[in-house]
């Protein structure tokens, strides 16, 4: 275990290059890296950065699907002092390059799939002064491996605090664009530093000889602090490029994965995979799963199939992911009160319900979720109102989520005070979709909601008012959306209404529009 005082990105692996040495860190389509040469190659890549002019507090951004040369670059940005900013693939070509743009950054990393993209939005980026293929070199843009091999492998030791920012990740914005939430060393690393192997359960437990798979894209906290996690546990992860649940069944067989994080939607497609009751499962021990609860009758068969333990989280990127969980003791199959939960807090982690004044609310009164942690964000890049209005003076972080707890100390996610949407594990602001429709010139107005889907949890439905004498269909609005918006954003139905329910000061009553959807459940999340 690491000290207390240990907690820079770049200190963690240091550490471990001299503890595990030739053990293996990484596995990526068949190459393997180990400690040591991952130690080294970030030592390269920030000896590279540094003679590009990225400094200490500088920006790099990544866009491209999962890789072992993701995390060396991001360590390398460590070692400087330098933040990762890691951008979503699925966004459309705008939305890249406003993230690129705000952020900042002087450097951009994409992988090979991206190449027709950074070239079409090069002209657009204020900021980028190199663009790298971060496998490959291609007929435009030098290929990062090759690049690195020009440079030292001596680690330039400069100067880094555990609360310096060390990775940006973006988040649906409530106002239509995204927010650069930074996280810190400190935090990244919060629910593991400061516990000795006695405060945490077995299933936060890493052993020798443990493998993960790291299947979750790593512009989510989901992948990120993974990848991260395995670090500093001392773990072996194998990284797929992209979800695929042929290659998941595979690997689990291949390498004996004994840990895994999905979001139910994957859980599922793997379930549904015609070969599924053909692979060897003895070797998993924990399937942990987030953004949504199973439904009972996919846990059932989850447990009968795999065998294994379940256990589910709750967080957000702005806490640096999970700060909530339901053990796997709590997982019965048969059902029961607690698995409508979201579990107990994790050790050195605070949460409260509160009213709309800030008062704490007793047991089975709901209320906004609020808590406060080592883990919480440091705030949002360039935003200082946007911080205030999420992290108060005393540090409580608003989730935007409603619920409660019962008398045990479980917490219940009963609603959203936002108007956030999650499907498939996205989150999703109904203002982001609205912008993007409001452009079309048949539209008069339009309200975004989420409605229950079997298979993503919850999906994007758009409800819009034409102007007079105008006639269009439910695709010319989606293909509209598409142009602007990542097609994960796009309303899956459209509601074609005569008028939007508002209140006297006009704003939009969405609970009005959602209700008829979700009548009839205990919860208006899904």
């Amino acid at each position: 275990m690491l000290k207390e005082d240990v907690l820079t990105i770049a200190d963690v692996i240091r550490q471990r290059a001299k503890d595990r040495g030739e053990g293996l860190v990484f596995t990526f389509e068949g190459d393997e890296m180990t400690y040591s040469q991952l130690d080294a190659g970030s030592n390269r890549a920030a000896n590279g950065l540094m003679s590009l002019g990225v400094q200490k507090g500088d920006r790099i951004a990544y866009m491209g699907k999962n890789s072992h040369w993701y995390f060396e670059i991001l360590l390398g940005a460590a070692k400087l002092g330098a933040v990762m900013t890691p951008v979503n693939w699925r966004l459309a070509p705008p939305e890249v390059a406003y993230i690129v743009n705000d952020c900042q950054a002087k450097t951009l990393f994409i992988g090979p799939e991206f190449v027709d993209l950074a070239r079409q939005i090069k002209p657009d980026l204020k900021h980028v002064e190199t663009i790298f293929c971060s496998e490959e070199n291609s007929a435009e843009f030098p290929g990062y491996p090759d690049w690195r091999d020009e440079f030292s492998n001596v680690d330039p030791m400069v100067a880094c605090a555990p609360d310096d920012d060390a990775l940006q990740l973006y988040t649906s914005g409530t106002t239509g664009h995204p927010k650069g939430a930074v996280m810190t060393g400190a935090s990244i690393f919060a629910s593991r530093a400061k516990l000795s192997d006695d405060d945490l359960a077995d299933w936060q437990k890493s052993e020798p000889g443990d493998t993960m798979l790291l299947a979750m894209p790593c512009f989510h906290i989901g992948g990120t602090g993974s990848g991260l996690g395995n670090i500093y546990s001392d773990g072996h992860a194998v990284i797929v490029r992209e979800y695929d649940p042929a290659q998941a069944l595979d690997f689990i067989e291949q390498y004996g994965i004994n840990k895994i994080f999905m979001v139910p939607a994957a859980i599922q497609i793997l379930l549904n995979h015609p070969r599924v009751n053909e692979v060897d499962f003895s070797k998993l021990q924990y399937i942990t799963y987030g953004a949504s609860p199973i439904p009972l009758e996919l846990m059932k068969q989850s447990i009968d199939t795999f065998g294994c333990g379940f256990v589910q989280m709750y967080g957000m990127t702005e806490t640096t992911g999970t700060i909530v969980a339901l053990p796997p003791e709590d997982h019965d199959p048969n059902g029961n009160e607690k698995m409508r939960s979201v579990g107990k807090p994790l050790p050195g982690v605070e949460v409260k319900i509160i009213d709309e004044q800030g008062n704490s609310l007793p047991p089975r009164e709901v209320g906004e979720i609020a808590t406060r942690s080592s883990q919480n964000m440091k705030g949002y890049w360039n935003m200082p109102e946007a911080t205030a209005a999420t992290i108060d003076a005393d540090g409580w972080l608003r989730t935007g989520d409603a619920g409660y707890f019962d008398e045990d100390g479980y917490l219940y996610i009963h609603d959203r005070v936002k108007d956030m949407i999650i499907s498939g594990g996205e989150n999703i602001y109904p203002a982001e979709v609205e912008n993007a429709i409001y452009g079309h010139p048949a539209v008069a107005d339009v309200a975004v909601i989420g409605v229950p889907d079997e298979r993503w949890g919850e999906a994007v439905k758009a409800c819009v008012v034409l102007k007079d004498s105008q006639d269009v269909s439910e695709a010319d609005i989606i293909s509209h959306a598409r142009k602007n918006i990542a097609g994960f954003k796009c309303p899956k139905s459209v509601d074609f209404i005569p008028a939007l329910p508002r209140n006297p000061s006009g704003k939009i009553l969405r609970r009005e529009l959602r209700s008829p959807y979700w009548d009839g459940k205990d919860r208006a999340v899904n």
